[in-house]
């Protein structure tokens, strides 16, 4: 193996025994040439590789290629500030680079977009490449690689949907699964199925990157594999709150300022439960800091929330004057952020995180507040270095659960069984998961996917569900997609899965402008519902780009809209459309704002989304959702939230999200009709409801004779006849069984 500057090396740093048999390519007596580019190293290189061997990674670089040589998996044990995310993927191009490549490139998988964005930028700059060129990185919506990539960051999921094409990811020789610990969904599935890909192609290399414990359980699951351990920094000194953390948020306000006015050096860095109390705690300190004195120097809140865009660079501006301090704003899923940042000394640990944890009995999500794992909270103590301090504001005896619960646990499966389903791996069986899914949500993700036709009679993939497969949403909404082609609405559907699956674009209005905000929203609200109020905020945007006289982010900062996430929308339709085209599928033209085409429009909602309605059962927006017989009320930024005193509220409803949280709200609510419904939901669907009064409703418009038959029926026993003519509906409550 190599080294980009071997030959140079002894010269330089001579007390630096570098592992023997490296090759270097030299051209006269001075320059040095990079065998990635053929071209000279700059001058940066080689300051930047001093600043890399102090790294606790470099101390077992020897030992990791001599493993990576002699094993197809190897476990690397390293926290946040190590280097192993920078280092090892060099390492391993160069490992790549001495076969000729003849196995394929390297690709390393991230959790975070942004983190993936980030990485590539600075291992790019370290190997004194061009991005886009050797080193690249692909991310949803964009993609900065060529032919000449050797080493490609990507998030977990791009990876995972890449193996639709190519199984045994046969491009790769060397696969990096990096942040192993924290438990994504895709991360999950990519270490169960490489498991057996290694089986197929024993030239390939895997290298899996975590911390304890779960380096333990990965031992474990890939028995007899070699562990590197790498050395962690010393932890800062840790100070406990002996008192609860029920009311841990002003707690860590008054903490962060109390650390001000103290006028010592350092950033801060404060991990909140949820993006919610980061954007509050934002606002609050933005304020605080305009009544500090002068003497104190600037106070610079940063919010750090992964998803969003623009996160690490912040972390390298100026910040202003030279006591600027800079307060970042994170939570449970910032800890690994940090490797590029040095500046911090102050870490304030709640100690808790929100979560939302999807319940299959019921389709929906639930927020709960839990505490953070042991893991993390010794991620965030190794942050601020040794001479840095935090803050937990918990008790030092509370009794920490060991590890992040993994997120196949707590999510809708429904996706993940999908991709399964067309990975040809029908009873999950060689997909070798580290913790299987639960039963009960793998039995739930299996009947929706029957209900969506998805599944065949033998419980394989129809053609609708190989289809649906190929368009990168979740399955009910590319069932209404799939469905607009047949009802001529495909330009409108277009945009509506693009504005869900984008971020809101409502743009939270800074304090004394809300209602003039409202009012602004108001003009794009259009009386059918939110899905198609979505279509008007889009087809304004896109107006708007076309003027001459104002810009489009100007058009949104006007009407407090979010540019960013209407752009994103903007990509994510094109991206579908594309798609579309690929498996031929029709577009038709839009025609947004008839009555054929507004009845349309439901009919394609509806044949993805009938498992979402509900009826107002006493005209009060108290709305019954007939599949687990909730009570939920209208999100207040609904069209008829806002103003349901003008519009009425509809006694039938298509929904496309509900949490149970406080409020208990259906999100991005439309009005339908309960004959459309009936017409597009399949009737052992709708047998399969729960009995209630707004199911009986249901069942007089199906079919008036025989509920009628059902009443008299039930009038006189309780416990009717399963061959009686009303056995169809008390029945057949249970789940459909995939065989």
């Amino acid at each position: 193996m190599s080294e980009e500057n071997n030959s140079a090396e002894p010269d330089i740093y001579p007390e630096s025994e570098e592992c023997p048999g490296e090759d270097s390519f030299g051209f006269g007596d001075d320059l040095e040439l990079n065998q990635f580019d053929g071209l000279p190293f700059s001058s940066r290189y080689y300051k930047l590789l001093k600043e890399r061997k102090t790294l606790p990674v470099w101390k077992v670089r020897c030992e990791f290629e001599d493993a990576l040589v002699n094993n197809q998996l190897v476990v690397v044990s390293g926290t946040a500030k190590t280097g192993r995310s920078t280092q090892i993927p060099q390492w391993c191009a160069e490992f790549c680079l001495s076969a000729q490549y003849q196995h394929g490139m390297v690709v390393c998988t991230q959790t975070s977009r942004q983190q993936a964005v980030d990485l590539a930028l600075r291992v790019a700059d370290e190997m004194d490449v061009n991005i886009g060129h050797e080193v690249g990185y692909t991310i949803t919506l964009e993609t900065c690689c060529s032919s000449d990539t050797v080493l490609r960051y990507c998030t977990d999921d791009m990876l995972l949907r890449e193996m639709m094409s190519d199984p045994f990811l046969e491009h790769y020789g060397v696969i990096i699964i990096d942040q192993a610990h924290e438990r994504t969904v895709s991360t999950d599935i990519l270490l169960g199925l490489l498991k057996d890909i290694l089986l197929q192609r024993p030239e390939l290399r895997v290298v899996v990157l975590a911390v304890p414990p779960m380096t333990d359980k990965l031992l474990s699951h890939y028995v007899g594999v070699p562990l590197i351990s790498l050395e962690a920094s010393c932890s800062a000194e840790v100070v406990h709150s002996n008192s609860g953390n029920k009311d841990y948020f002003y707690s860590a306000l008054r903490l962060v300022l109390e650390i001000h006015r103290t006028k010592e050096d350092g950033d801060i860095v404060v991990f909140f439960a949820s993006a919610e109390e980061v954007h509050c705690a934002h606002s609050i300190l933005q304020k605080e800091g305009t009544r500090l004195g002068a003497e104190l120097g600037q106070m610079v809140p940063v919010v750090l929330c992964p998803g969003r865009g623009g996160l690490l660079p912040s972390l390298t501006e100026q910040p202003g004057s030279r006591r600027s301090r800079r307060v970042f704003l994170s939570t449970q899923q910032g800890e690994d952020m940090w490797w590029a940042t040095e500046s911090v000394n102050f870490v304030i640990d709640t100690g808790v995180q929100k979560k939302m944890v999807y319940n299959p009995r019921i389709r929906a999500n639930s927020e709960v507040l839990r505490t953070v794992s042991q893991f993390q909270a010794d991620v965030r103590k190794q942050l601020s270095g040794p001479t840095g301090k935090c803050f937990c504001l918990y008790p030092e005896d509370s009794q920490l659960p060991a590890e992040r619960s993994p997120q196949i646990l707590e999510s809708n499966i429904t996706s993940t069984v999908l991709f399964l389903k067309r990975m040809e791996i029908g009873g999950l069986g060689q997909c070798d998961f580290i913790d299987r899914p639960d039963p009960e949500g793998l039995m739930q993700a299996l009947e929706e996917l029957d209900y969506l036709a998805a599944l065949d009679d033998d419980g394989n993939l129809s053609e609708i569900g190989i289809i649906m497969s190929e368009i990168p949403l979740d399955p009910q909404m590319a069932k209404a997609l799939l469905a607009s082609c047949e009802y001529d609405c495909v330009s409108e559907m277009l945009t509506i899965a693009a504005m869900l699956s984008a971020p809101s674009c409502f743009l939270e209005p800074p304090a004394g402008v809300t209602h003039e905000a409202v009012q602004c929203h108001r003009k794009f609200q259009h009386p059918e519902g939110d899905h198609f109020t979505l279509i008007n905020i889009y087809n304004a945007f896109k107006q708007s780009q076309r003027e001459q006289y104002f810009s489009a982010e100007k058009w949104c900062q006007d009407y407090y809209l979010d540019h960013s996430a209407l752009k994103t929308a903007e990509a994510i339709r094109s991206e579908l459309t594309d798609t579309l085209n690929r498996i031929e599928l029709p577009i038709s033209e839009q025609s947004f704002g008839t009555k054929t085409n507004t009845h349309n429009i439901k009919r394609a909602l509806l044949a993805g989304f009938f498992m979402q309605i509900a009826r107002d059962v006493d005209g009060s927006g108290n709305y019954f959702i007939l599949t687990h017989k909730h009570m939920a009320q209208v999100h207040p930024f609904s069209s008829y939230g806002a103003q349901s005193h003008k519009l009425g509220l509809p006694e039938w409803v298509v929904f496309h999200e509900y949490t149970l949280s406080d409020n208990n709200c259906m999100k991005t609510v439309s009005e339908i009709s309960p004959q459309v419904f009936i017409q597009m939901a399949p009737l052992y669907f709708f047998y399969n409801l729960p009995p209630s009064e707004s199911k009986d409703i249901l069942q007089d418009m199906l079919d008036p004779d025989r509920s009628r038959n059902c009443k008299e029926q039930r009038a006189v026993t309780e416990n009717s006849d399963a061959d009686s003519g009303c056995a169809v509906v008390p029945q057949t409550y249970d789940r459909c069984v995939i065989q």
